[in-house]
């Protein structure tokens, strides 16, 4: 089976992009990087979604994964900035769309009343 050439000619330009941007000054490469190749894992995982969708989540990915790496570092003790952007960036957008699609199916009336009382 062949890949669209729309979607390899994107992934390329993407690619070269991502190298561009981190070498621009004030952006962590390793982190970057780490970003870039989670999500990238993400939508090469996604063959359901279509190739707009799959665009849009790897934007959304990279840069949630390189701002949540410094969270992932600290919290879970991980000593390389770049794999902790992996780590975040691949699993950001599942996590995000799980709770999505939980919160669709909840029940409002389920939820805890607010008050000073209990």
């Amino acid at each position: 089976m062949m890949t669209e050439p729309t979607s390899t000619g994107s992934m390329a330009a993407l690619a070269a992009s991502v190298g561009l941007a981190s070498l621009l000054p004030g952006i962590e490469t390793d982190a970057f990087i780490g970003a870039f190749a989670g999500a990238t894992l993400f939508v090469v995982s996604a063959k359901d979604l279509s190739l707009f969708k799959r665009v849009i989540y790897l934007a959304i990915s990279v840069v949630a994964g390189y701002l949540g790496g410094t969270e992932v570092m600290v919290r879970f003790d991980v000593a390389s900035s770049g794999l902790a952007a992996f780590l975040c960036a691949a699993t950001i957008i599942t996590l995000t769309l799980a709770l999505i699609e939980r919160s669709r199916s909840a029940n409002p009336r389920h939820l805890p009343r607010g008050g000073c009382d209990g």
